[in-house]
């Protein structure tokens, strides 16, 4: 049901996404993130093409904690941020970080090789069903994230959404 992927460039490190559906509980989720009590980020699923964009949000924020140049205060917080196709922190909490009324979320977590104790308390914290991370394309609003990244017919005819996605993530710092 989840997704563990080892960060080539930081071997010592593993990211873990955990995909849910039909929750009950998301306000208290955002408090408890707020407050610490669960380490990992909360993103909105209907922003996330695919759990490569997570992975890729997940290694440019350990890389950047390394260099000590987040531009959050958390490595959490700099997951979310590092999904926006902006520079506006603020904005992208609203865009990618779970909100009361939400209905799904997808949480990713970086880790040490060897913790995994985590994965049954975000079981137990989340009141919803735990489908398998590769669904997120499922949940995705292709129509907002268009608009949020910008992507023109003309780009969607030499590559995928994923594909334009990345670029702009990738961009992001250079703009």
């Amino acid at each position: 049901m989840h997704l563990t992927q080892e960060l080539q460039l930081f071997p010592d490190y593993r990211v873990t996404q955990m995909l849910f559906r039909d929750i009950k509980n998301a306000a208290e989720l955002r408090q408890y993130a707020v407050e610490g009590k669960i380490n990992g980020a909360l993103i909105n699923p209907t922003m996330v093409v695919s759990p490569f964009l997570a992975m890729l949000a997940a290694n440019k924020a350990v890389h950047l904690q390394t260099l000590g140049k987040m531009k959050t205060r958390s490595l959490n917080s700099e997951i979310i941020f590092n999904l926006s196709p902006t520079n506006n922190i603020s904005d992208a909490f609203k865009r990618f970080g779970i909100s009361d009324g939400d209905n799904s979320v997808l949480v990713v977590v970086v880790h040490k090789k060897d913790e995994l104790q985590f994965l049954s308390d975000v079981t137990a914290m989340v009141d919803g069903q735990q489908v398998p991370v590769e669904e997120v394309s499922s949940l995705s609003d292709v129509a907002k994230i268009k608009k949020l990244y910008k992507v023109t017919p003309q780009e969607e005819k030499c590559g995928s959404l994923l594909d334009a996605v990345v670029c702009r993530m990738a961009i992001k710092d250079i703009l």
